[in-house]
C-alpha cells in the first residue's frame, strides 16, 4: 500500500549521497548507503565528502566511488579556490546521477545537488537560512523534527520522504578496518581513555582524567591514552600523563590513523571517551563504552544500538544547552564539576554485565605481554 506521493525509483542508476561535516556525523550516514543499496540493488551509490572524512566511509560495500573536496583548497587564492571546485562540481554533473541526496545542511551541498541535474534531488528544508533560493533546488524536502532524536534516524528521514523505509536491522553502523591496522594492535588487556575532542568544551579537566587513569591502574587495569592530532588535544594527553604513574599506561595520543584507531578500539575491553568520533566507532565496532556527555545531547550522539554502552552525564537544568561553555567560556560545568567515582561506577556496572565477560573473555584468550609504544606504528599521516 503507498501512503504518499513518492517518486519512481525503478528506473534510478546512479546515486549520489553527500555530507560534507565532521568525522562523527559522516560515520552516523554509513546505515543510509545499507538501506539504498538493499532499496535500489540496480543502483551504482557514490558519496560526496570531505577529503579528511573518507576513511569513515572507505571500504563501505555498498559505495562505488568517491568525490571529494579538499578543505586545503581554501588556501588558495580566490581563483585558485573556484577552479579547483568547479572541476569538482564537473565531476558531479558528468557522472547524471537520476538521484541526489543531501544529508548536510550548508549551501556547498545544496548547491551540487542542484548542478548535478539529477531529476530527483532530497534535502533538507533549510527554511529561511543559507542561500537565497535554496529550497527550490530540491524536489523533495525533509521536514525537522522538532523533538529530540538520534542524527542517525534524522539522516534515515531523507529516505522516508521518498518512500524507503529501513527495516530495524538495516540501521547499523559500519566501519571498515583494514587487515593491516588489526595486525598492528598488541594482543593485550586494555581499557582506551580518549579524553578530548576537537571542541574542548565537550571536555572534562585534565585533573579529573589524570585521577580516573590513576584510579583505573591502581585495579591492576592498562589504559592507553588516545587522541585526534591537534596539538591543543596531544597537550591535554601529555599533561594527564606526567600526573600518572608511568606503569600500565601507554600513549598513542595523535599517533594514529583514523582506521588505526578505529582498529586500537575494537581490540579493547572497554573505551572510555567524551562526545567525539570514538563514541561512534564503539557503536559500529560494539567495543564496550561509557560516553560523558555535558553541554550537547545524548539523545542526538550518543551510543547508537550499543547493549554495552553506558551514558555519564550530570542533571543540570540547563543541559544541554549546545554551547561553547558556560556564558561562552569554553569550559563547561556539566564536566567540570563531574566526579570521578560516577563515571567509575558506571564502568563497572558495565564491566559486570555477562555480555562484557564474554566479549573479554575472548580478547584474553589471543593476549600476550604488554608492549612498548613502538609495537603500534599506525602514525598519523
Amino acid at each position: 500500500m503507498i501512503y504518499g506521493n513518492y517518486p519512481d525509483l525503478k528506473k534510478v542508476k546512479k546515486v549520489l549521497v553527500i555530507k560534507l561535516r565532521h568525522h562523527g556525523d559522516v560515520l552516523l550516514t554509513s546505515p543510509v548507503f545499507k538501506v539504498l543499496k538493499t532499496a535500489l540493488p540496480q543502483a551504482e551509490i557514490d558519496a560526496y565528502l570531505y577529503l579528511d572524512t573518507l576513511p569513515m566511509l572507505e571500504g563501505h560495500p555498498a559505495i562505488r566511488r568517491f568525490h571529494l573536496y579538499n578543505r586545503a583548497w581554501k588556501k588558495k587564492s580566490f581563483l585558485g579556490r573556484l577552479l579547483a571546485e568547479m572541476q569538482l562540481l564537473k565531476e558531479i554533473r558528468k557522472e547524471r546521477y537520476d538521484l541526489v541526496m543531501n544529508l548536510t545542511e550548508g549551501d556547498r551541498g545544496a548547491m551540487a545537488a542542484f548542478i548535478s541535474g539529477a531529476e530527483i534531488c532530497v534535502g533538507f528544508d533549510p527554511g529561511k537560512e543559507g542561500m537565497m533560493g535554496k529550497r527550490k533546488f530540491f524536489s523533495h524536502l525533509v521536514g525537522s523534527c522538532p523533538t529530540p532524536r538520534h542524527t542517525v534516524e534524522k539522516q534515515l528521514d531523507a529516505l522516508r520522504k521518498i518512500g524507503i523505509f529501513p527495516a530495524w536491522e538495516e540501521r547499523e553502523l559500519f566501519f571498515a578496518i583494514p587487515e593491516q591496522e588489526r595486525k598492528c594492535v598488541f594482543k593485550t588487556n586494555y581499557i582506551v581513555i580518549h579524553p578530548v575532542s576537537r571542541w574542548m568544551f565537550k571536555c572534562p579537566p585534565v585533573s579529573f582524567t589524570a585521577e580516573l587513569v590513576r584510579r583505573l591502574q591502581e585495579k591492576g587495569e592498562t589504559v592507553v591514552i588516545s587522541s585526534g592530532p591537534d596539538i591543543i588535544e596531544k597537550a591535554y594527553c601529555q599533561d594527564v600523563l606526567q600526573r600518572v604513574p608511568k606503569e600500565r599506561v601507554l600513549d598513542y595520543s595523535g599517533k594514529m590513523t583514523l582506521k588505526g584507531l578505529g582498529a586500537l578500539i575494537e581490540g579493547a575491553e572497554a573505551l572510555i571517551t567524551v562526545d567525539s568520533v570514538p563514541v561512534h566507532l564503539a557503536s559500529a565496532l560494539k567495543t564496550p563504552v561509557v560516553a560523558l556527555f555535558g553541554p550537547t545531547s545524548e539523545v542526538h550522539w550518543g551510543p547508537w544500538r550499543h547493549p554495552l554502552a553506558k551514558v555519564v552525564t550530570q542533571s543540570f537544568p540547563c543541559r544541554p544547552c549546545f554551547k561553547d561553555g558556560c556564558g561562552g567560556s569554553k569550559v563547561s560545568d556539566c564536566l567540570h564539576s563531574l566526579e570521578v567515582s560516577k563515571v567509575l561506577e558506571a564502568f563497572y556496572s558495565l564491566k559486570s554485565s555477562p555480555k562484557y565477560e564474554e566479549r573479554a573473555s575472548l580478547l584474553r584468550n589471543n593476549s600476550s605481554t604488554v608492549p612498548d609504544n613502538s609495537t603500534f606504528p599506525s602514525l598519523m599521516r
